[in-house]
């Protein structure tokens, strides 16, 4: 004999009829998926005496995450998109995949489309005042080969860490460009050194964080998609090094390997030799890019961004 209810057989018939077990139509990964979510969702009710008000609240949060278009902000939070990177990087080593310039998350602003310009580019509009940023590299393959037209998706935050199309102040396309590598792999761009952001404070992505003691906020970091024909899709992104949440970012994303130095030149002759009148900031790094291998899972991840504003 036992107490709980997850043992009564209503319970059970309703876990089989609500996962359309019984139907001979339907999707059964999705079956067996949705049967394992709500016997979960069941057991921690049970488990934690969570009460009917309690549950409705839950679901009246979840309401306000989409209204408020942060489903990519809480999934990011709560490590999810870190879990997934951690998870393709075990595929990967099992399909014999190894080294290369290691993942990181996505985020959830990215917005495609952004101009396409070959070899170098300059991101920022030139309409805010901040430290100027010349980063440069090189894309590579495992073997040290250059990969020359390889497309390096770039974008980031602006001083205040907020990012075009979802900062209305900011011009279309403002930080964000694709750049097609020289005949080496080089790239090159000039922007401006971002700054991290922090959570909308009053957002329901906060909300939760609140009740978990943590904060929301994200290092410094530039955001990459880097693709050639015949090599998996690289996404990841550097931090700024010293930044203060480096080590302590709410999104999980910081990888030692993503942290290349800044190097500050403030030397009169190297300031005037870039048309400029104040110091400026250095970044080298070097993308090295895995071949397909067919064993292992797809790096085109197909989702749904937020809306821009």
């Amino acid at each position: 004999m036992t107490d709980s209810v997850m043992a009564m057989p209503e319970v059970q018939t309703l876990l089989t009829k609500l996962s359309g077990f019984e139907q001979a139509n339907g999707d059964a990964q999705m079956k067996k998926i949705i049967n394992r979510i709500v016997a979960d969702v069941f057991k921690i009710i049970e488990e934690f005496d969570v009460q009917p008000d309690e549950v409705w609240s839950a679901v009246d949060y979840l309401t306000r995450v989409g209204q408020a278009n942060e489903g990519g902000l809480l999934v990011a939070g709560l490590g999810l998109e870190t879990f997934l990177d951690i998870r393709m990087d075990e595929a990967e080593r099992k399909a014999g995949i190894e080294g290369g310039t290691p993942r990181t998350i996505e985020g959830p602003l990215y917005i495609a489309g952004a101009p396409l310009c070959k070899g170098e580019a300059r991101l920022d509009d030139g309409n805010e005042q901040g430290e100027v940023l010349f980063m440069d590299g090189q894309v590579r393959d495992a073997d040290g080969n250059p990969v020359a037209g390889a497309i390096v998706d770039v974008w980031h935050a602006n001083t205040l860490g907020g990012y075009s199309f979802f900062d209305p102040s900011q011009e279309k396309y403002n930080l964000r460009r694709r750049i097609e590598t020289d005949a080496e792999g080089r790239y090159r761009f000039r922007s401006i050194l971002p700054s991290g952001y922090g959570l909308p404070p009053e957002g329901p992505t906060q909300e939760l964080l609140n009740h978990l003691g943590r904060h929301g906020n994200r290092p410094a970091h530039i955001h990459f998609f880097v693709t050639a024909p015949g090599f998996r899709k690289l996404t990841t992104q550097i931090n700024i090094d010293g930044d203060k949440y480096l080590h302590d970012d709410f999104a999980f994303a910081t990888r030692d390997d993503l942290i290349p130095p800044v190097r500050r030149i403030d030397d009169p002759t190297e300031v005037h030799k870039r048309g400029l009148n104040a110091p400026f900031a250095e970044i080298s790094f070097d993308f090295v890019l895995n071949r397909e291998a067919a064993a292992a899972p797809s790096t085109e991840i197909h989702r749904v961004h937020a809306a821009a504003a």
